[in-house]
């Protein structure tokens, strides 16, 4: 056992939305469960790669869009809370269910266990326009960004920007009933831009936001936990080799590399907001003036969070079950080198990267060991329930992101 956990205490995989191949959630199923910690997890069907892992104790099926009354959703999760019996640690694995937990802490507190953070604060932070204003209250770079309230504004800023530019839903929740875009979409032209901007409606939910080009900048993230004082319980950097689709989207390959500017930068920022709990946060490098410049502030479990581990064992999920249960959390030096490989879908975004002849240069020649997605040795169920769920829609999902990019009108992603 790399470290000892309360196994009276089980965790709950929180999800809200349609994303039945979500590997973050196998990932955090694996890693309390090898630790003898009962999992729970909301799936949207019995036959999802969670609910097949061996360290699942039981799926609680429960299909959602992410669009439902919040107190509708506040019922489910207690009405789950009941059938578990006994308190949980809440595992949220996207923005809707972090803001949910954030919103309705005194409702759920008796039921779970979970950090407690200023109500406010995930919204914020999930919100693009929300984060970048705490970025420049704050003084931590991001790109230049506008927040246009009409079809007006937005040719106002057509005629004076410059193309390429990005596009991105302004809000969580928002971004399941009323998306403007499907995720983040890059748009070449003027033309384009307008074209896309007359179905987003009166009030446009949209961040226009600056291009970094790839060709000058670096992707990397961070991932931590804080405790309640926001302090870091543990915390993580490393660079984003390959995404797909390519440049914009999830993370298929990255590897764990030490950058202790990075992780004060992002340490200090943390402590100034006054969050607590689990992060990922995307940053570009841009070398053209040497900043670091936040892009996306997630704040909870990121899907690639098992990239990173301390010598002792501990990764982000298993630092926030160690600590709302009262464990001390140990410490050590992160695992350099190590790569992350999401399976199915890092070959296409291999092939896209070497016909771009991008390359990362912070990554390491080789890696000191790998940790793939989906394929575990000893929970092998998961990878073949992905496998037979994403060769038709994922092969056919894959080719229609690819033909989108190769027209050059825009590249859009995917959730993490």
């Amino acid at each position: 056992m790399p470290c000892e956990a309360d196994r009276d205490v089980p965790g709950l995989i929180v999800k809200f939305g349609d994303y039945p191949l979500h590997h973050g959630g196998v990932g955090a199923i694996r890693s309390l469960g090898r630790l003898g910690v009962p999992m729970y997890a909301i799936t949207e069907d019995p036959y999802t790669p969670a609910a097949s892992s061996r360290y699942l104790t039981r799926a609680f099926v429960w299909p959602t869009t992410g669009a439902e009354d919040p107190a509708h959703l506040v019922e489910g999760l207690l009405r789950i809370g009941r059938r578990i019996g006994r308190p949980a640690v809440l595992i949220p694995t996207d923005e809707e269910a972090a803001v949910l937990i954030a919103e309705h802490q005194d409702d759920l507190a008796g039921a779970f266990l979970f950090p407690r953070v200023a109500p406010a604060l995930p919204r914020r932070l999930a919100s693009k326009q929300g984060l970048h204003e705490l970025c420049v209250e704050h003084g931590v770079a991001s790109p230049s960004a506008a927040f246009p309230e009409s079809y007006e504004e937005i040719a106002a800023f057509a005629d004076e920007a410059r193309f390429p530019v990005v596009a991105k839903n302004r809000e969580a929740f928002v971004r399941r009933r009323r998306p403007a875009v499907n995720g983040t979409t890059r748009i070449a032209t003027r033309e384009g831009l307008l074209t896309l901007a007359r179905d987003w409606g009166e009030r446009p939910g949209v961040i226009l936001q600056e291009y970094l080009p790839r060709e000058d900048a670096e992707d990397w993230i961070v991932h931590a936990c804080f405790d309640a004082d926001s302090a870091p319980l543990a915390l993580f950097t490393g660079v984003k080799v390959r995404s797909w689709p390519p440049h914009a989207g999830m993370t298929a390959n990255a590897y764990v590399v030490d950058n202790p500017e990075l992780a004060d930068l992002a340490a200090r920022f943390i402590k100034q907001i006054g969050f607590s709990g689990i992060i990922d946060l995307d940053l570009r490098f841009d070398r053209r003036d040497g900043q670091y410049k936040l892009l996306d502030f997630n704040p909870r479990m990121g899907a690639q969070f098992r990239l990173f581990e301390n010598e002792s064992g501990v990764d982000v999920v298993r630092a926030m079950h160690l600590h709302l249960t009262g464990r001390p959390v140990p410490e050590g030096e992160q695992r350099a080198g190590h790569r992350y490989v999401v399976e199915n879908i890092d070959l296409p975004a291999l092939l896209a990267y070497r016909r771009s002849g991008y390359t990362t240069p912070h990554a390491p020649a080789r890696s000191s060991g790998t940790e793939l997605a989906w394929f575990a040795g000893d929970d092998p169920l998961p990878f073949l329930t992905m496998l037979a769920r994403f060769v038709r829609p994922g092969a056919k999902h894959l080719y229609q992101l690819w033909r989108t990019s190769r027209r050059g009108g825009s590249t859009i992603t995917t959730t993490k």
